[in-house]
């Protein structure tokens, strides 16, 4: 990289420094907005140990779900998982630690480390076993838990649109988690389906500014559809 340009040629350069046992950030809902050259790099690399933060685990043969085919994956923290029949197995078995999370709060936790935060009180949870171990505590009458604030190694991002700066907008359902996440890691890598020179973003548009992304890669993208619903045809 040079100066203020982010952008780099390979997968290997956009996650050179990744090793095992590492907390990885991924974005995304669903298979909507994940960075899927990105995952499909780090199957190639064999990275293994790692912790996964991501809202959903994938499916089976795509997103997240070929890390925890090929076992790369040995902690996920997640909110909703119920797609991927790999992941229950892993789980059921012992073999991969799940922390499950409520989506609010994941979200929250990870906006919190990208922001500074160390933890906040959230009353989601109480009385159940998601606020097991931590510290509670009764603020006017009702009762909180203590979340502590997520960050990572890398975060993993895809982004609609970014300039060679790494300003980044997204899109429609692609921009939950992808903006928070780009703030709360260490080595931010950012998977963009167009990239442009600068200037030619509009500042109003902008979500995430450039100053949270360290490597930016032009990707091509399958957008396969979780689950096709589609009406019957009428005659």
């Amino acid at each position: 990289m040079a100066g203020l340009n982010k952008l780099v040629n390979s997968y290997e350069a956009a996650l050179d420094g990744l090793e095992d046992n590492m907390t990885i950030m991924v974005g995304g809902f669903g298979l909507c907005g994940i960075p899927e050259g990105l995952i499909a790099q780090m199957v190639k690399m064999g990275t293994r140990g790692l912790t996964a933060i991501s809202n959903n685990a994938g499916v089976d043969d795509f997103g997240l779900g070929l890390l925890l085919k090929s076992r790369q994956i040995s902690t996920m923290i997640a909110s909703y998982v119920g797609e991927n029949a790999t992941f229950e197995q892993q789980m059921l078995s012992g073999e991969l630690n799940v922390i499950l999370t409520p989506q609010g709060t994941l979200a929250e936790k990870i906006r919190a480390g990208g922001a500074g935060i160390p933890a906040f009180f959230t009353a989601t949870g109480y009385g159940t076993p998601v606020a097991e171990d931590k510290e509670t505590r009764e603020i006017d009458g009702r009762h909180y838990v203590l979340e502590p604030a997520l960050k990572a190694d890398f975060a993993l991002v895809r982004a609609w649109k970014a300039d060679t700066m790494g300003n980044l907008v997204f899109r429609k359902t692609a921009a939950n988690f992808n903006p928070m996440m780009a703030t709360a890691g260490k080595i931010t890598v950012v998977e963009a389906e167009h990239i442009v020179e600068p200037g030619e973003l509009d500042p109003d548009h902008i979500h995430t500014p450039g100053i949270y992304v360290d490597r930016l890669i032009q990707g091509t993208f399958e957008k396969r559809i979780e689950q096709r619903t589609v009406k019957a045809a009428t005659k």
